[in-house]
């Protein structure tokens, strides 16, 4: 044995005379059974007629039959754990009826596990202020606002204009006609030309506005295009928001008082932060963790990582609505691998280690763990257990889920034995928490 370079290696292996007689023997009673020679019945041609008439295909079975399995006993003899496809080269046929080739593949290294309790690990506890709630209030009052007809007076900033908009000029194509378009005076979110075409205007009034769209606007028929649109306002309205009282949080969900809609957001605030902390403490352990332990990685785990990471980004983009079959048409594999090979690398390394810990420490899903997701999920599919698990088993995604809640429990246990440093709190994100009020 050989070791050429990191996880790769080499085997040189014979299979002696013998051994390629004794399956000759085997394969040539079948092609005997299923030949049709012209003068003889089916499997009834003589075995000497059988050898000469299909003497390259016996050999090639005899082999396909017998490499696998001598590389499997070598294997076993070296204790090596392969974990790809081995490559056959060199095949050399000795005159005493013997083979003698080399195969090439790569196993999974062994590695000393670190100590890795004690790591120490950026984390502040977090908090939810009184400003923090009232905050998550009003969004949740501005989200259930209503939109009242105003008697006709000049429009101002803080309306919200009902319009109907029409392209005039800039567009080659079929012009942007929209007939019922709410366009808020003076917001962040409606651009300029707009509101200054509308402040002063009466209902009933025409008037016109130029607009230069961004390189990277959203629409692709309006990026980088500057268009004159005509714009009738039909009528303005005011956001009237609802009274912060007991029956709005009465509306908003299951709560009696105020103050119990004020307490669950406190909560949920609470329980975004914590998970955001904590998701960044892991993370970070996991890096920590790598750099712990330099060891080889085979290739084919890179290249698998790899295609999971895009299988990945390409559900996002489809999510948001590209195309995904123009996006996977232009993909340079030899250039994403280049770019992205090193991230997956130190990813399967990371997932090597937490499986080495899983087992030092014996943490494993127990099978209420795994139960309790497939019940999760089949509530989600609106779909009976039984028959989520039966797909769930069937396309492997079973053993992925009980993979995923065995990490996910030796991060817990890496948090809980790791080194807390206080670090300065990351400002708020941007997930939404009336679905955890409701």
């Amino acid at each position: 044995m050989a070791l050429v370079e990191g996880c790769k290696h080499e085997l040189e292996i014979t299979i002696p005379a013998e051994a390629m007689a004794e399956e000759s023997s085997k394969v040539e009673l079948t092609v005997q059974q299923k030949a049709h020679l012209k003068g003889f019945r089916p499997g009834k041609a003589p075995i000497s007629v059988i050898r000469k008439n299909f003497a390259a295909e016996i050999r090639q079975e005899v082999l396909e039959n017998l490499i696998p399995k001598f590389i499997d006993q070598e294997c076993e003899k070296e204790n090596l754990r392969v974990v790809s496809r081995p490559e056959i080269k060199d095949v050399h046929f000795h005159d005493d009826g013997g083979v003698h080739f080399k195969t090439l593949f790569e196993v999974a290294a062994d590695f000393e596990l670190q100590e890795v309790r004690g790591l120490e690990v950026g984390y502040s506890e977090p908090e939810a202020t009184d400003e923090d709630v009232e905050k998550r209030l009003n969004d949740i009052r501005e989200s259930r606002a209503e939109l009242v007809n105003v008697d006709p007076r000049p429009a101002q900033d803080g309306d919200h204009c009902l319009v109907s908009l029409e392209s005039i000029a800039g567009l080659d194509g079929k012009p942007v006609k929209q007939d019922e378009l709410n366009i808020e005076i003076g917001s962040e979110n409606t651009m300029a030309p707009f509101s200054e075409a509308l402040r002063g205007a009466m209902p009933g009034d025409e008037r016109e506005a130029e607009v230069s769209y961004p390189e990277d606007y959203a629409a692709e028929n309006l990026a980088g295009k500057t268009v004159r649109f005509r714009i009738t306002l039909k009528t303005i309205r005011l956001k009237e928001l609802p009274e912060l009282n007991d029956e709005f949080a009465q509306d908003v969900g299951d709560f009696t008082t105020l103050e119990e809609l004020r307490d669950e957001i406190r909560k949920a605030i609470f329980r975004e932060r914590e998970f955001m902390a904590q998701t960044g403490a892991k993370n970070a352990l996991i890096e920590k963790l790598v750099d712990l332990h330099d060891f080889p990685v085979p290739d084919s785990y890179v290249d698998q990582q790899l295609q999971t990471n895009l299988e990945n980004q390409l559900r996002t983009l489809a999510a948001q609505g590209a195309d995904v079959q123009k996006l996977t048409e232009g993909i340079d594999w030899n250039k994403y691998r280049e770019s992205q090979g090193e991230r997956a690398r130190r990813d399967v390394r990371g997932s090597l280690v937490l499986g080495k810990i899983a087992d030092r420490e014996s943490i494993y899903p127990t099978q209420d763990e795994v139960d309790a997701e497939v019940q999760r999920l089949a509530r989600q599919q609106r779909e009976p257990v039984a028959a989520v698990r039966m797909k769930l088993e069937k396309d492997g995604s079973l053993n992925r889920i009980a993979n995923r809640i065995r990490t996910e429990k030796v991060l817990n246990f890496l948090f809980e034995h790791a080194v807390k440093v206080a670090q300065a709190p990351e400002a708020e994100g941007s997930q939404g928490v009336e679905e955890q009020a409701d």
